[in-house]
């Protein structure tokens, strides 16, 4: 940037000098006729904008005054306008605010100017625009800095209370501070913390579930990064995408809610399911919360086990099919279809019509490995929650 001293005469300055209040107002008339963003501006809104402009202008009659060689102009020219101001003028609206001063200081340099001095007067305003562009850009970054810091910590709190299934007026407020006051279709996402500082592990996070469509909250805690996803359709396939930004281990999906404030229901069963699910070594990554019930259950979740109940020994003692007896009787076999018809006196074709049923009654295929283990161990809770003369008479 050139250092170079801008001459101009006592009468050249003097003349700005006299015109700074209707170089201010001719602005202001030209921003009204140029920018449709500027006349929906509330009052309070362009009365602080048409401060900054004549801030702008005396800035710029004092730098001339110096001679354009003092310290390079810096973001006191927006200390009059508050910092909200940032949240309702965007940089490129600031840049046309300057634009317009400059247009019109430009378009009268031949009448402020004194004669010979006009090229010197418009070379003024340009590299005092440049100034001025720079600024701005400054103070923008600066705001949006504090705004990612609060934000920041907003998210944090507001990830702490869907955890620990705080529901109340302050996460309201939070969230709809960050725009989640409406957002539905709600899932959250249980991981280890990826190895070293949790720098930038957020924004990348965001920025993975931003390509899918799917927006996010997330934080880290200690060794865990937990991720709330919002209007979110497919949780599994929003899971996968993000899945690198996490460290290994399990990755964890707990069941869509409707809103962010039933968000603590996901949010429990995915930590329950991180806390148990190295207990089945061949889990994928992602794996729902869903299927790791039996695992959940043996780590004293009860959620869990009330899922398991409703899900398969409900349905099935329910049965007048005899599918409960069949799959008690398949599990205690080994597996055997001609075992279990043997057992059950019955054809093997019986067995695997009713093997077809359990699995449309209850979701589970007994020939899984891992649903039959799930399966089993429903059938145990189920019969521990029969009173003790129903146990006596209950066929296995």
């Amino acid at each position: 940037m050139s250092s170079a001293r801008v001459t101009t005469s006592a009468a050249t300055l003097q003349r700005v000098e006299r015109s700074a209040g209707e170089l201010s107002s001719a602005a202001t008339r030209r921003m009204e006729a140029t920018h449709d963003w500027y006349r929906v501006l509330s009052a309070e809104d362009r009365s602080w904008v048409g401060l900054v402009a004549q801030a702008g202008i005396a800035a710029f009659i004092a730098w001339l005054r110096e001679g354009g060689d003092q310290t390079p102009v810096t973001a006191d020219v927006f200390g009059t306008a508050p910092r909200e101001l940032t949240r309702s003028i965007t940089l490129r609206q600031t840049l046309d605010l300057v634009r317009s001063v400059v247009d019109v200081v430009e378009q009268d340099a031949t009448a402020l100017a004194e004669p010979g001095e006009e090229q010197a007067l418009r070379e003024s305003v340009l590299r005092y625009s440049r100034e001025i562009a720079f600024a701005a850009a400054e103070v923008y970054a600066h705001a949006a800095e504090a705004r990612g810091a609060w934000d920041a910590r907003l998210e944090g709190l507001v990830v702490d209370a869907v955890l620990r299934g705080e529901a109340d007026d302050s996460m309201q407020s939070r969230a709809a501070a960050l725009g989640w006051g409406s957002t539905t279709r709600v899932a959250v996402v249980a991981g280890s913390s990826p190895p070293g500082g949790s720098e930038g592990v957020v924004d990348g996070l965001r920025r993975a579930a931003e390509r899918v469509g799917v927006d996010t909250l997330a934080a880290v805690q200690g060794r865990r990064l937990v991720c709330i996803f919002g209007n979110v359709d497919d949780p599994m396939a929003a899971a996968r995408a993000v899945a690198d930004h996490f460290g290994d281990g399990p990755l964890v999906v707990g069941p869509t809610v409707p809103h962010l404030f039933a968000a603590g229901r996901s949010a429990r069963a995915a930590l329950a399911g991180q806390s148990c699910a190295h207990a089945w070594p061949g889990a994928p990554r992602p794996v729902t919360a869903d299927d790791l019930l039996a695992e959940r259950v043996l780590v004293g979740d009860a959620p869990a086990r009330a899922l398991l109940l409703d899900r398969i020994w409900h349905p099935l003692s329910a049965s007048s099919s005899g599918l409960l007896q069949t799959a008690s009787a398949y599990l205690e076999s080994g597996g055997g279809l001609e075992g279990t018809a043997r057992e059950l006196f019955v054809h093997p074709n019986t067995v695997r019509y009713r093997l077809g049923k359990i699995a449309e009654l209850t979701g589970y295929q007994l020939t899984d490995p891992h649903d039959a283990h799930t399966v089993r161990i429903a059938l145990a809770l189920g019969r521990l929650s029969r009173p003790v003369a129903q146990r006596t008479t209950l066929q296995r």
